[in-house]
């Protein structure tokens, strides 16, 4: 139901498109929140990775609520099981929705070729969370719903019955307790999802928590060697293959299934993942569907500190567009505002809200009862490391070099952790002096 990562062909597809001289009309032309929702009628269509909820009919009841308000705009769903792939090959046409979630493959820059403008950052950005990760001259083009807490998400449950009392506040405390979890309950201490792929891409969103530093990723744009001791990459990629390593990890992560994860860990047969906080929902509801306590689902920060205290890295989740060639776009704009704010969606599944100043949801309350800081991961240098990442073949964001790792690791792949870290520091250094720099 998450990301699935896009196929080759298809990022290929979209990168032409973009350069392909579609039609500009309509182009530039900002999608307004309408001032009169009784003047705005319409039928629009709203593209979801959210199969789920079109299937439990939880879209249909927003829709109907969202109707009240804007009685002339029908909402209609359509969801995709591959978003990521499915929307890419849709964006080689203008026919892609009204509304749809930003594909992660698609650079800032690309923004204002396929989504319309929906103001001003200045404006914007007082009203909601993360809109810099959607700017482009100036002008802002999604909105997410809702920020992701980055960390592990756990079975309670499962970590008590191993006689673990207190979250491991180093990698090598993490290291002990997973062993002492494979040790003394039968439950398999980390699950991989390496099949799947997209989840260990999630990684990444924990640059900045081991040194508790938001603007960890910026100095990619700079730093030769980011796989250093001392560098956050470093130390998330070294506690991945040691988990690996250490076979403290599931038995075959070539047949591991998403979907059956949930259960997994719902019903304590796995004992945690890295995740976002998004998850913590889904876990819930997958044990109390297997008659388990949905209450035994925790959140745990990245296993580092800086003068005490635990952080975690905030991120937008999926942001909300426009599509350029939509000629509804005051009724798409209109779904898109009334979603976030009104909806209530954030706060019924357990999310960080965008609107700024929204309180902590009560699945992290463990987080403000333990003081975690939330820090954002600032990307004001996204476009260098893009390029850097681009240039190196690496790919920092993608799933193919994390599931190296894990093979490395596990021993299906030649090296060790030294010298594959050695290997991805010679990538990105040549591409960094290759880019100038």
């Amino acid at each position: 139901m998450r990301r699935s990562w896009v196929a080759l062909m298809a990022a290929t597809m979209v990168a032409a498109t973009a350069c392909s001289g579609q039609s500009a009309e309509g182009r530039g032309e900002i999608a307004a929140p309408p001032s009169d929702p009784a003047k705005v009628s319409g039928a629009i269509t709203v593209l979801t990775n959210r199969t789920d909820q079109i299937a439990d009919g939880t879209l249909k009841k927003y829709a109907a609520e969202f109707r009240k308000v804007y009685p002339g705009v029908e909402v209609k769903f359509e969801g995709l099981t591959d978003y990521e792939g499915e929307t890419k090959i849709r964006m080689n046409t203008d026919k892609y929705g009204d509304v749809l979630l930003i594909p992660n493959s698609l650079s800032v820059k690309q923004y204002p070729t396929f989504f319309a403008p929906l103001g001003e950052s200045d404006e914007l950005s007082k009203k909601f969370d993360y809109t810099d990760h959607a700017t482009v001259d100036g002008k802002v083009y999604g909105l997410a719903n809702i920020g992701v807490a980055n960390g592990f998400v756990y079975n309670k449950a499962v970590w008590a019955k191993a006689g673990i009392k207190e979250w491991p506040a180093t990698p090598e405390e993490f290291i002990t307790d997973l062993q002492t979890i494979k040790a003394t309950t039968g439950a398999t201490p980390y699950y991989t999802n390496y099949k799947d792929g997209w989840p260990l891409t999630n990684w990444t969103n924990a640059i900045g928590a081991p040194t508790c530093d938001p603007g960890s990723y910026d100095t990619l744009a700079t730093t030769k060697k980011p796989w250093n001791q001392g560098s956050d990459l470093y130390a998330i990629d070294k506690l991945l293959y040691t988990i690996v390593d250490k076979k403290l990890s599931e038995p075959d992560p070539t047949t591991t299934n998403w979907e059956d994860s949930k259960a997994r860990i719902g019903t304590g047969k796995v004992a945690s993942m890295w995740l976002g906080s998004w998850a913590i929902s889904q876990m819930g509801a997958a044990a109390e569907a297997a008659g388990k306590n949905p209450d035994d689902i925790g959140f745990m920060p990245f296993p580092a500190q800086k003068n005490g205290k635990f952080c975690s890295v905030l991120r937008p989740d999926y942001q909300y567009a426009v599509n350029v060639h939509s000629d509804q776009k005051a009724a798409a704009r209109a779904w898109i505002d009334w979603y976030i704010t009104k909806s209530g969606q954030s706060a019924a599944e357990g999310s960080l809200s965008s609107v700024k100043g929204a309180p902590l949801p009560d699945t992290l309350k463990d987080f403000g009862d333990n003081d975690v800081k939330l820090i954002p991961q600032n990307q004001r240098n996204v476009a260098r490391v893009n390029a850097i990442d681009k240039a190196s073949e690496i790919g920092i964001t993608a799933q193919d070099y994390r599931q190296k790792l894990v093979d490395v690791a596990r021993g299906a792949a030649d090296g060790d952790m030294n010298s594959y870290f050695d290997e991805l520091n010679r990538k990105w250094s040549e591409a960094q002096q290759t880019l100038g720099g």
